[in-house]
């Protein structure tokens, strides 16, 4: 006659419980604290990946008008940018007179045969300027622009870089406690079946 004997499923041992309380509360407290963070680093996220198609940046379809070796100097092609901004904006927002001061930077596209100037103003001006003739071939805000600074906490100040970064951090946490939350109950009834099979077995009588 074989007999069964049956055990009661042994309870995780108390480290693996601590365990997942820990995971569970870190899972939970930032995913609440962080909430707002990390959507605005999704949304602009997104809005980043498609700035073409939503018009947040200038497309501007250009052919080469001369060799790379024609372009106009770096400092030629500043002053044309700052002019054009200067004399289109009210006065002070550009100041002409200082071209440097005047410009966040410059992108130059030699194979599409143009740079691009941005202006350190409120609207972060773009000025296409071909790079060989000096022609400007656009100007407008770069929307853009303030989704990065926004993306990156640089819109609230410098300091709000971190949290950036924090929400980063609390987004990989959460990750990895949610992967813990879901495979250490699967791990455990995995580990108490096996238990229980090999007791249900293990006696003959």
């Amino acid at each position: 006659m074989t007999s069964v004997l049956r055990s009661p499923l042994r309870a995780p041992p108390p480290n693996r419980r601590r365990a997942s309380r820990v995971a569970f509360y870190a899972h939970l407290w930032l995913g609440v604290i962080f909430t707002a963070a990390l959507l605005i680093i999704a949304v602009t996220g997104i809005a980043l990946n498609h700035k073409r198609g939503l018009g947040l940046m200038p497309d501007v379809a250009h052919e080469t008008t001369a060799p790379f070796a024609a372009a106009l100097s770096l400092d030629s092609l500043a002053k044309i940018a700052v002019n054009e901004v200067a004399s289109r904006g009210p006065a002070g927002v550009v100041d002409a007179g200082d071209v440097v001061g005047s410009i966040d930077r410059m992108d130059a596209r030699p194979r599409s045969g143009f740079v691009k100037v941005r202006m350190r103003d409120a609207a972060s001006t773009e000025v296409t300027v071909d790079l060989s003739t000096g022609r400007v071939l656009d100007v407008g805000p770069r929307g853009d622009v303030f989704f990065e600074k926004l993306h990156s906490g640089e819109a609230f100040g410098g300091g709000w870089v971190l949290l950036s970064d924090a929400a980063a951090i609390a987004l990989v946490i959460t990750l990895i406690t949610g992967y813990w939350l879901w495979l250490a109950p699967k791990l455990r009834r995995a580990r108490d079946a096996g238990a229980a099979a090999g007791v249900a077995t293990g006696g003959d009588a």
